[in-house]
């Protein structure tokens, strides 16, 4: 208790953070039971599976993942240079164009376009959020308290989708995505655009920006020198990373995990629809069983067993129940087994609270940003990557003409990278950040100011 009660003092510096981040989950959350009926119904009228659904999330996610390996780490840096504040307000702002374009209408064009806004939104803000937020944690809680304080944020996610499938749950279907009153999505956008006013308003910041830029010379210069800076910079985060053991073993970890979550995660929904004919209430059933579990073990028990067991048996723990997870839903052989494959989401999202953990560890409080948005990037190559197999192979596995009978197969396959995930985990050692002079490499351009 006094453990839970001295993680609850940590996060008192984080309220102003931490409230915007639940209104924009629960925000997002609200919509996505109700989403794959909505895409369905526009694009396949009348049909049970629709495989050009699959398709393009399938492409979508591709898409996202290429940008990421990109973006991730650049936002990562960004974040580092130039604040966190202006960074998140930029990130959370992305998704209300999507859901205002499909509040106005669902038309089979209406859901094309959402795809591309929602395409670029996740882009910018599909982990960036996570990472930045993860960042400025650090900034402001000490060491020995940040294994719990990123319990706590990712607790919180958890809790916020639980309320947005609660919504998405009870409210009745009409007033979720009507053309004409489109109830729960003009409060999805409302409580959208609350997060970036109440940061904006009472945010602080947590590092210095850069300054004493020369502001005489050409923009040709400036601009040259902007691309010179961010290749300096890109390449001190690789630095960081791969000068690390922890740091290397802890991408491979994080690789083989998003590599076959990712996949599941992308074609899950679909799936559940298809097989066992499960509509918006099954579904949002399923997504508050593991939003619910994991509020109790991220808020409440990984905060106690991390100074007990220490972050990596948390790590190997969480993993080994991603494996079971992902087995029982591809085997699943009737509609009950997915309700018992979602209870292991009540260990397997330790996963993410205990990785930011070991980065944060390994890192120095100047590369916070730098090593959360690299590792992030090696995330996003295996989320693009995922549904490049997952989108035809669970296609065709509920086609009529699968070669043998398991709707599952593709889901079975992506828990084999989850086992290759929990055997690095199992070599991982644990070091502190590494004493070199980075200074070397790049400048060191962060400074704290909140202690």
């Amino acid at each position: 208790m006094g453990r839970w009660r001295g993680s609850m003092k940590e996060l008192r510096p984080l309220i102003h953070l931490l409230l915007p981040l639940c209104v924009h989950w629960v925000a997002e959350e609200m919509t996505v039971s109700v989403l794959v009926d909505v895409t369905t119904n526009a694009l396949c009228p009348g049909q049970k599976t629709c495989p050009e659904a699959i398709y393009i999330n399938g492409l979508q996610q591709t898409v996202v993942g290429i940008f990421k390996m990109v973006v991730l780490p650049l936002l990562g840096q960004l974040a580092d240079e130039c604040g966190r504040k202006p960074l998140l307000l930029l990130t959370c702002s992305t998704t209300i164009v999507p859901f205002t374009l499909l509040a106005i209408d669902q038309s089979k064009g209406s859901v094309y376009a959402y795809y591309i806004l929602r395409t670029v939104s996740y882009i910018i803000s599909q982990g960036s959020i996570f990472c930045i937020s993860i960042a400025y944690a650090a900034d402001v809680v000490d060491e020995e308290q940040r294994a719990a304080a990123f319990s706590w944020i990712t607790g919180l996610f958890s809790a916020s989708h639980v309320v947005g499938n609660i919504l998405a749950r009870f409210l009745p279907e009409d007033y979720i995505f009507e053309a004409c009153s489109c109830f729960q999505i003009k409060v999805s956008i409302g409580l959208l655009t609350f997060v970036p006013v109440y940061m904006a308003l009472f945010l602080s910041e947590t590092v210095r920006p850069i300054t004493g830029h020369d502001r005489r010379i050409s923009y040709l210069n400036k601009a040259f020198r902007a691309v010179q800076e961010r290749y300096c910079s890109m390449k001190n985060a690789a630095y960081v990373v791969t000068s690390s053991p922890t740091l290397k073993c802890i991408s491979l970890v994080s690789f083989f995990y998003e590599l076959g979550m990712s996949g599941i995660s992308s074609v899950l929904l679909y799936y559940l629809k298809s097989t066992f004919g499960f509509n918006k209430n099954q579904l949002s059933e399923i997504l508050m069983m593991v939003g619910v579990g994991s509020i109790f073990s991220q808020m409440l028990v990984l905060p106690v067993l991390y100074p007990l067991v220490g972050v990596k048996v948390i790590l190997s723990a969480a993993l080994l129940a991603s494996v079971a997870y992902g087995l029982l839903y591809g085997l699943a052989w009737a509609p009950w087994v997915p309700y018992l494959s979602a209870s292991f989401g009540v260990i397997y999202v330790l996963v993410k609270p205990s990785t930011y953990a070991v980065i944060s560890k390994a890192s120095n409080s100047a590369d916070q940003g730098k090593a959360q948005g690299f590792i992030a990037g090696v995330q996003s190559i295996a989320s693009l990557l995922s549904p490049l197999a997952m989108s035809p192979l669970t296609t065709w596995f509920l086609s009529s003409n699968a070669p043998f009978n398991c709707k599952g197969f593709s889901i079975i396959v992506a828990s084999a990278s989850m086992v290759v995930s929990l055997c690095f985990s199992c070599t991982l050692k644990l070091d502190g950040p590494s004493d070199k002079n980075l200074d070397d490499v790049a400048e060191n351009i962060e400074a704290p100011l909140l202690s």
